[in-house]
């Protein structure tokens, strides 16, 4: 008989999906009541070890975990009591069997009968100790079953955790949502057993998305990540979501020799040196939150990033590396955002006349600086179209009808400009066009002793090292 069902509450869902991990049933709705006994008496446990844990001891690491999600609960109150035989009793009280004399009311999750109501004390991210009760008269609290009460306080296990914040996963593949919550239960006991500090920097719960979608074998599927901080004074809420094509691309990337290249460089260049950590942490999960798109719109976008990277004149990269960076920005723009709008003829036009002029180097800065302007390409592509006609060049010019996608104001007419001067730079580097201050060796590909691994591994994967825990930006990144 199944006593947790998996909500639509994302963070319930989170929690359900982590009982189901950590009763090694395959799905919420297969927990019995034997198996969720045996997941209570685990809460209990390491509840209480964290609650009367020294300060200095890394468990101690886990009850930062629960005060941030359950500020006034007694695992977390100042006065809750050091004595762990004390303190048992009052958290076994959370999740003890509901009564089956007396009233009972509808879970506020589930639907299921529930005879005992819970406050904000035990449920994260519902009010704040400054709101005013928002709850119906004469009712003490949110009626919640007893599936439902062990699953919000297993959420730390199923969830991206810090010592201030979670982050939950909620997407159209119940595979994903396992995978996630599988990864991040392994992560939980090693925090239990280590502390922050013995992770390593650098990982972020988007690398651990990509990661799941990838091991679950998603075709379309949409992916919303949900990261939150429940304190008394000034929760937040941040959410995120991945484009339903982003498992397509994914698979595109991993099956594609010169897309996993540009991955990697992209990765590469989002490597950061941690003063705190005394080594350089790896960019991987940066590059995974780009392709998150904030609700608030706050957000960093691959296409963006990638023509930060080409247009800096202070980095010099190598054909080889141009090529894999210009395909990966155009595979996540035609399977992303399904864009199939061919830039080649624009691109030809342009680089014809820079190599063309007295200074290429003048004329290249003089286009880098209008290229993601629409009036100033139009602008540019009118003195450059005429210019090659009196020069009399022997091969076709694009006119204005190729011009149209790029300078119109249109939706996604800023990507088509990326991907221009993506393209236009490398024609350029081609024909020996110095596009950067440092010009790079345009011979062979530099050698790489992971080029065969996944490029999406994360977490606890055997390819890399990223497994940390990372305070939860709320400006985006």
């Amino acid at each position: 008989m199944s006593v947790l069902t998996a909500s639509g509450h994302p963070l319930q869902r989170a929690g359900a999906w982590a009982v189901a991990i950590l009763a090694d049933r395959p799905t919420p709705e297969d927990v019995g009541p034997d198996s969720l006994d045996a997941v209570v008496a685990r809460l209990v446990a390491d509840v209480v070890d964290a609650a009367t844990a020294p300060k200095d001891a890394s468990r101690y690491d886990w009850w930062k975990v629960l005060f941030a999600l359950y500020p006034n609960s007694k695992a977390t109150h100042s006065k809750r009591p050091s004595d762990g035989q004390v303190l048992r009793p009052a958290i076994e009280e959370l999740f003890a069997p509901d009564t089956q004399d007396g009233p009972s009311w509808p879970c506020v999750f589930c639907a299921a009968p529930s005879a005992m109501v819970w406050s904000k004390t035990n449920l994260p991210l519902f009010d704040t100790s400054k709101a005013l009760n928002n709850l119906p008269p004469k009712l003490a609290g949110w009626p919640v079953c007893r599936g439902c009460r062990v699953a919000m306080w297993a959420l730390p296990y199923g969830a991206w955790v810090t010592a201030g914040s979670a982050t939950v996963l909620s997407c159209e593949s119940p595979d994903a949502e396992r995978e996630f919550a599988r990864r991040n239960v392994r992560r939980a006991r090693k925090v239990m057993q280590a502390g922050f500090n013995g992770l390593q920097a650098g990982a972020k719960p988007e690398a651990v998305v990509l990661a799941a979608l990838r091991d679950a074998g998603s075709g379309l599927c949409a992916s919303t990540l949900w990261s939150f901080k429940n304190d008394n004074q000034e929760p937040w809420l941040r959410v995120t979501r991945t484009r339903r094509a982003v498992p397509l691309f994914l698979e595109m990337v991993d099956g594609n020799a010169l897309l996993r290249r540009g991955w990697r460089l992209l990765c590469r260049s989002l490597d950061r040196y941690d003063p705190e950590a005394g080594r350089v942490v790896g960019g991987q999960g940066v590059a995974a939150r780009l392709l998150f798109e904030a609700e608030d719109g706050r957000s960093r976008p691959l296409l963006g990033q990638v023509h930060r990277l080409l247009s800096d004149t202070d980095e010099a990269w190598s054909l080889s590396d141009r090529r894999a960076l210009g395909a990966l920005a155009t595979a996540y723009a035609k399977e992303v955002f399904g864009m199939d709008v061919d830039v080649e003829p624009v691109a030809r036009v342009l680089a014809e006349w820079i190599a063309r002029g007295s200074s290429p180097r003048g004329r290249l800065a003089e286009y880098r600086k209008a290229a993601l302007n629409d009036y100033q390409l139009g602008t540019l592509l009118v003195q450059a179209h005429f210019r090659l006609q009196l020069d009399g060049v022997g091969t076709q010019v694009a006119g204005p009808e190729a011009w149209k996608p790029l300078i119109g104001r249109r939706p996604r007419a800023w990507e088509l400009r990326m991907l221009l001067f993506a393209r236009v730079c490398e024609l350029l580097q081609e024909r020996g066009v110095a596009v950067s201050a440092d010009p790079a060796d345009t011979g062979t590909e530099r050698e790489s002793p992971v080029e065969d691994r996944p490029v999406f591994a994360a977490a606890d994967d055997e390819f890399d090292g990223y497994d940390a825990h990372d305070e939860y930006e709320t400006e985006g990144v």
